[in-house]
This record gives structure tokens, sequence and C-alpha cells, in this order.
């Protein structure tokens, strides 16, 4: 399988979907299926039973995944832009930065 280019933590932009436009912190990545939680995003209605989190159950708000094609990586000039990956020079290893910019990403 192929290194993803989103990470969790990593700030995203939706750039398709019904949620085109929407932005966040990404929680979750899973690699398997190819789908990221990111904050705020893509929010769905769960019924949950009685628990000790919440002793009358209900109804709880959550976040459901995105698939990651769907994402793009928001750089330091705040513009979603495509990621890349080059080896440093400094220490030999895969990092990613921004198409736009040229910058390394974290």
């Amino acid at each position: 399988m192929a290194k993803l280019s989103i990470k969790k933590g990593d700030n995203v932009m939706v750039i398709a979907g019904n949620h085109k436009g929407q932005s966040g912190r990404v929680l979750f990545v899973n690699t398997e299926k190819e789908r990221a939680i990111v904050e705020g995003v893509n929010m769905i209605s769960k019924h949950t039973r009685p628990n000790a989190d919440n002793p009358k159950g209900g109804i709880v708000k959550q976040e459901a995944g995105v698939h990651i094609s769907n994402l793009k990586i928001i750089d330091k000039s705040g513009k979603p832009t495509r990621v890349g990956r080059k080896t440093d020079n400094k220490t030999g290893k895969s990092v990613r930065y921004s198409k736009n910019t040229g910058e390394v990403i974290k």
C-alpha cells in the first residue's frame, strides 16, 4: 500500500462532496479504508444506549470518515495544496512538501 499524504494532526480542507469548503484538523486516519476523521466535518447523529458516560442515552453528534481523496492539506499560506515527497538533504529521509510553495510540511 502506498504512503498517504495526510497524517493525524494536519490541517485539511474538504475539496469534494457535501462538505466541500469546510476545514479542520485530522483526528484519526484509517489507512486500510483510506479514510480520515476531520474535526467538525461530516457530523452524524448516533443513537446511544445508556452507559456510565451518558446515563440517559440518546442521540450524540460525532464526526464520520471522509475519503482521503477528498482532502487537501492547508499549507502555511492558508491555501489548500497538493503534497509531494522528496528526500531531505540533511537526514536522507523522505519528507512531505507543499507543491505550491515548495516548503517542507512539518
